[in-house]
């Protein structure tokens, strides 16, 4: 059930035109269905300022309702050719920010009630709907009791995983500091490796912990790039022999740069009795655990003291929507929790065992995002979501094997979910730099790139609602295509400066490209169909 329609036909360029120069303001039905199939590029071919630079300097003075017709108008020749499209068919460069019809509607009720849930009283379904829906979605991920509503822990809803952690940290600084002193707090070290976010070193940061209190440990080809629990072990080790305090450990589900899977259970039993907090930041693959096929990935999280995970990046829950669970939020409460203003106390519920979500998070205000996290699950269903899930990493194994098929291609490392990491081999890192940018060149696919182990790979990530399995086989061609030019590019470039001899058998596999003859223009662009 996707947000968007699409249509891969010819460019629509004489159509997109005529409705920019239609006089009318007003829409009817069938203009605004006519409208809403105007067509931009995935990525937009634009410099820094460009929309600035069509803007007046200051706000209208005086309101004017008829001038609502010429901001759209604005929104559609301005805004949309500016914006790169996620929700493209074609967006392989990140993990998605996926997106469903019943995930716009919630976010369109909850737009229109317009509501601030930071306490119970403040809105009692909002606050007890995100109870029930944060218990619901630990559930299907097969989460531990512990962490649920159900089992003594809790969940709530955030923006981010940033904010995850965030909060976490803090919860953790605080329950430290409480038993060794606040003057303490220079010696707290937080841990993570080195394919981990950077927004858990910006959390840290925020938390107050010092920048050479922030151990990122090195990961290793023979590792699979997952955190080593000998290595953490030995680190902790020499932070306590020098009179320091290990505080924080955030593990990975799914990095981002491999989506490599840190071994959560063994990193806990290295730690334990050190009463170090372990996060588990499972923002990209945790969704996948949905299916049972997958739950190998959150497996032994008993001993976590939080999880989080981003049903926007993969159930279709739509921007922004992160789950946290925790095992003791008396934990959060005590380092966030805000009691002193009367106003925001209610005799009735201080009575009660309610939850002030104001207290799990660094704001006060926030959002109803429990209203589309709920309609997603009633409407898709558990099953629903699983097919979802299935149908990318389905797709990822297919582009996968096109990868394999082609000998002048490697995949360094195998693929991990809906993520395909690949190179072209016998090449230097900066050949696959101009790999890279010639396929998003050409406004027809978007990938992205990691350099893990001092390896350029191209990334490509397969999520988008809207992707379906001639989007990917597409993706390949015109990779195959920008490759065949640049290898073609690279041995007239050697062979002019005479500075390289390449056997026989060597250029014909970099020449053999079993795709299309046909290349691609660098300069072309593949409009998608984007809503208005």
């Amino acid at each position: 059930m996707a947000i968007l329609k699409h249509a891969d036909a010819a460019p629509a360029n004489d159509t997109a035109a005529a409705a920019m120069s239609s006089p009318r303001l007003a829409l009817d039905a069938e203009e605004f269905r006519r409208q809403g199939r105007l067509v931009y590029p995935v990525r937009p071919a634009v410099t820094p300022g460009f929309l600035s630079r069509q803007l007046p300097d200051t706000a209208p003075e005086e309101p004017d309702v008829a001038d609502l017709a010429a901001a759209l108008r604005d929104v559609r020749d301005l805004i949309l050719p500016g914006v790169t499209h996620w929700q493209s068919p074609r967006h392989f460069a990140h993990f998605s920010a996926t997106a469903s019809n019943v995930g716009a509607l919630g976010e369109a009720l909850a737009a229109g009630l317009n509501i601030n849930p930071f306490t119970w009283a403040a809105s009692p379904a909002a606050t007890e709907l995100e109870v029930v829906v944060t218990d619901w979605l630990g559930k299907a991920l097969h989460l531990p009791e512990n962490l649920l509503f159900s089992g003594g822990g809790g969940g709530t809803l955030l923006g981010t995983s940033c904010e995850a952690m965030l909060c976490t940290i803090v919860a953790a600084r605080d329950r430290k500091l409480a038993e060794i002193g606040e003057d303490r707090i220079g010696d707290l070290v937080v841990y993570c490796s080195d394919q981990t976010h950077f927004s858990f070193q910006k959390a840290a940061r925020i938390a107050g912990i010092r920048k050479g209190n922030y151990r990122e440990i090195p990961t290793s080809w023979e590792t699979g790039f997952t955190l080593s629990p000998q290595a953490l072990l030995a680190a902790v080790r020499a932070d306590e022999a020098a009179g320091r305090v290990p505080l924080y450990l955030c593990a990975t589900v799914g990095t981002t740069p491999t989506a490599a899977v840190d071994p959560v259970g063994e990193l806990c039993a290295a730690l334990t009795g050190r009463d170090v907090w372990v996060h588990v930041d499972a923002a990209y693959a945790g969704a996948a655990c949905i299916c049972p096929e997958f739950r190998n990935a959150l497996i032994n999280l008993e001993a976590v003291d939080s999880v989080s995970t981003n049903p926007h990046k993969w159930l279709l829950a739509n921007m922004d929507c992160c789950a946290l669970w925790v095992r003791r939020p008396d934990a959060l409460v005590a380092a966030l929790g805000t009691d002193h203003d009367v106003i925001l106390k209610d005799p009735t519920a201080s009575e009660m065992a309610v939850v002030d979500y104001k207290d799990w998070q660094v704001a006060l205000s926030r959002r109803f995002r429990a209203l589309k996290l709920w309609l997603v699950l009633r409407c898709h269903g558990v099953e629903g979501l699983r097919g979802f899930v299935r149908g990318h990493v389905r797709m990822a194994a297919a582009f996968e094997a096109m990868v394999r098929a082609d000998p002048r291609f490697e995949v360094p490392v195998p693929r991990s979910f809906a993520l395909v990491c690949f190179r072209l081999q016998h090449t230097t890192n900066e050949v696959n730099k101009s790999l890279l940018e010639a396929v998003n060149a050409t406004g027809r696919a978007y990938m992205s790139c990691a350099v893990v182990g001092g390896v350029y790979m191209l990334r490509c990530a397969i999520g988008n609602s809207l992707t379906e399995d001639r989007h990917v086989h597409e993706a390949w061609k015109i990779v195959q295509q920008q490759a065949t030019a640049i290898l073609l590019l690279q041995l007239d470039d050697d062979a002019e400066a005479n500075t390289h001899c390449c056997a026989t058998d060597v250029v014909d596999a970099k020449l053999q490209d079993p795709a299309a003859n046909s290349l691609l223009p660098l300069g072309h662009h593949h409009e998608v169909v984007v809503p208005i």
